[in-house]
């Protein structure tokens, strides 16, 4: 009943402009029978200020939405591949297999995982071809939860996803800046790493890539699309050294062998902690949606980048993780190592050089991965202000260059700052970074919960061109049983026993932001916030003109 007040008098608000045919004018010129002249009526003056707040608000909803279609399929597929890089991620994540679950909880655990991604990305890549649009998630919350809870639960949606992704960009920046540390810890022994080094070089990251999103973005599908073409590339290099020089397990340690060195003695326990690992490299698929409004033919080539870069990544994670357990040597030295890979690169090859120069191929890829991070990232902010939760201040685009340029720096900011924490103590930092995986996990739920509600209660459901037809409610009743049973494990601690620096604060930090969401909500949008802005689902989604009512 709120929401039905409240979008009555938003349509008082703004009312549509009469056809110009002309009656104004005579009206106001005709002469009186005595040659004196009408002033202008009521009527013509209410009509001509109406009109031009018509045009106003037209004006700045076009001004909202004035991108470039700089992506074509082969370019925002590649962009989506390079930025999961599933197989770079296990490489990277070994340690947390290792001592939770041991090989078996990779082997087994990625096919687990990929089944489940594939039935998150199939569920998010439907609704991606309904609406295509920069705010994904919270915009296909709108339009398919129940209509009486729908602007609750979309701002709600709205936020969680943009906390989630401003998360995972600091994720990201903190994972390519521990890289390059790890590499020069190996090549130079002597060198000692301290905290605030690792905040330049976020600081100096954050910075060059913004720069690029801002003033070249124009370039940064060409920069995807060859960083896709490197990620395949590397590949193969990887599995064909491994393989031609690495030791051997036999397939009992792979697909058989256990292990419980984090403290957690319950196998069960320890399995699904070590089940995390696969799903770290599945995460943030839906990069590729907050960039529809700048990818031609989007209802198309969006939902099918999401989906195949899933099952391609999926082959390639499986494949490396067969590799690396089949020819890794000792799980006991590579986790005393301060980055496993190196040191089972170093044990295959047998030179520090060549482990070197196989991680700064993976380096590269991270690289481009945060270019990525900040270019969805802003585009999932500047989305969320022209719809009102964020300050309209970030809509705003940039004529020159047509990018969001407040939006991409938004984000930047808010990571270099809690980046200082790491100076202090690494935990802090880290304890913001857990927030991304949950984060997300909430929101596909949040997605695909409506998904199902409305394949149920709307009679009318359109779908777009990329659709699973009958198998819709199966796959996203399994991706949201899948979803929420890796939820439950997502804030559990990875060691024991637990102590400051090894808690896992996802679920207090999810928590603290939930609270200002909920908060922020009871205290002023549940009588301010008119919900999306109709007007840009009209102009990116649907392809119409304004009807400013």
């Amino acid at each position: 009943m709120e929401d039905h007040e409240l979008e009555l008098r938003n349509k008082k608000n703004v009312t549509m402009a009469p056809e110009d045919n002309g009656d104004s004018i005579s009206e106001c010129s005709h002469g009186r029978k005595d040659g004196g002249i009408h002033p202008p009526s009521t009527r013509t003056r209410t009509t001509a200020r109406t009109s031009t707040r018509t045009r106003t608000a037209g004006d700045t909803v076009r001004a909202q939405v004035r991108v470039k279609k700089l992506f074509n399929f082969t370019q925002i597929f590649f962009f989506a591949l390079t930025f999961m890089s599933s197989w770079e991620t296990m490489a990277l994540y070994l340690t947390a297999s290792f001592t939770n679950g041991g090989p078996r909880a990779l082997s087994w655990g990625i096919v687990v995982v990929v089944c489940g991604a594939l039935a998150q990305s199939a569920s998010l890549a439907e609704m991606a071809s309904m609406q295509p649009i920069a705010g994904a998630q919270y915009h296909w919350t709108h339009h398919l939860a129940p209509p009486n809870q729908k602007r609750f639960i979309t701002w709600m949606q709205g936020w969680i996803t943009w906390f989630a992704w401003v998360s995972l960009l600091a994720g990201v920046a903190n994972t390519t800046a521990n890289m390059l540390q790890g590499i020069v810890a190996t090549n130079y022994p002597d060198y000692h790493a301290e905290r605030w080094h690792l905040t330049l070089i976020i600081f100096a990251m954050l910075i060059f890539e913004g720069l690029m999103n801002m003033y070249a973005f124009w370039v940064i599908p060409w920069i995807e699309l060859l960083a896709g073409i490197l990620h395949i590339s590397l590949f193969i290099v990887f599995v064909s050294i491994l393989v031609a020089m690495g030791s051997r397990h036999s397939a009992r340690f792979v697909f058989l062998e256990g292990g419980a060195k984090s403290g957690w003695h319950n196998g069960f326990v320890s399995w699904n902690l070590g089940l995390l690992t696969p799903t770290w490299g599945f995460v943030g698929f839906d990069g590729a949606v907050h960039m529809s409004e700048e990818v031609r033919r989007a209802k198309k080539a969006v939902p099918r980048s999401m989906f195949w870069t899933v099952a391609i990544n999926g082959i390639f994670a499986y494949a490396i993780i067969l590799t690396i357990l089949f020819t890794m040597g000792s799980i006991e030295d590579a986790l005393k190592a301060a980055s496993p890979i190196i040191q089972i690169c170093q044990q295959a090859t047998g030179s520090t050089s060549a482990a070197t120069a196989m991680v700064c191929g993976l380096l590269i890829i991270s690289l481009a991965v945060n270019l990525a991070s900040i270019a969805s990232t802003s585009r999932l902010t500047w989305a969320w202000s022209r719809d009102g939760g964020l300050p309209a201040w970030f809509s705003y685009i940039d004529r020159k260059h047509s990018v969001p340029v407040r939006a991409v720096w938004l984000p930047i900011v808010i990571v270099m700052i809690l980046s200082l924490l790491n100076i202090a103590s690494s935990a802090a930092f880290g304890a913001f970074i857990a927030l991304s995986s949950l984060g997300l996990f909430a929101s596909y739920i949040i997605a695909i919960g409506c998904m199902v509600h409305a394949r149920f209660h709307q009679k009318n459901l359109q779908f777009g061109d990329w659709t699973m037809g009958r198998l819709g409610l199966p796959v996203n009743i399994f991706a949201l049983a899948y979803t929420c049973y890796v939820t439950i494990w997502l804030p559990f601690p990875q060691n024991l026993p637990v102590d400051g620096m090894n808690m896992n604060y996802s679920l207090p930090i999810f928590g603290a932001s939930t609270l200002f969401a909920l908060s922020y909500w009871f205290l002023s949008a549940r009588k301010n916030w008119r919900g999306l802005n109709k007007e840009v689902i009209r102009l990116v989604v649907e392809g119409g003109g304004l009807s400013l009512k």
